[in-house]
């Protein structure tokens, strides 16, 4: 096996996550989603960029090879981009379940994941605990 087939799964493999996780409907996994189609695009822009090994990536006197910086730079502003992007997302993201109270992508409670009411009785021989047990002893 190659290295540049394992470079091309890997690629294939981020992309494959990071678009099926952009197309769920929660947005943590959309964050994420969006994070690995970052990576992906990374590895990209290095696998297109030829990086060569024992070449100065600065001019030097007496050296007529040099590797290319573009893959490189094209990389680290990306890399910026994506920290910014991803924390906007995430702030949206927060906003959106603050204001509707659902980290749904759309903003509408799924049913299917309401969770139980805090004033329903523990299971049977279940010893309770934290907050809510020790708030209820003092009363």
């Amino acid at each position: 096996m190659s290295l540049e087939f394992l470079v091309a799964s890997a690629i294939a493999v981020l992309t494959a996550g990071g678009v099926y996780l952009s197309l769920r409907g929660r947005t943590f996994q959309v964050v994420l989603g969006m994070t690995m189609l970052s990576y992906a695009v990374n590895l990209f822009l290095f696998a297109i960029g030829r990086l060569v090994v024992d070449r100065p990536p600065l001019f030097a006197k007496g050296v007529t090879d040099h590797a290319d910086p573009l893959p490189q730079a094209l990389v680290l502003t990306a890399i910026v981009i994506t920290f910014g992007m991803t924390a906007l997302v995430v702030i949206l993201s927060l906003r959106s379940f603050l204001e509707s109270g659902s980290d749904q992508v759309d903003g509408i409670a799924d049913p299917s994941d309401e969770t139980a009411d805090d004033t329903a009785a523990p299971p049977s021989g279940a010893v309770p605990s934290g907050p809510t047990a020790e708030r209820e002893a003092r009363q």
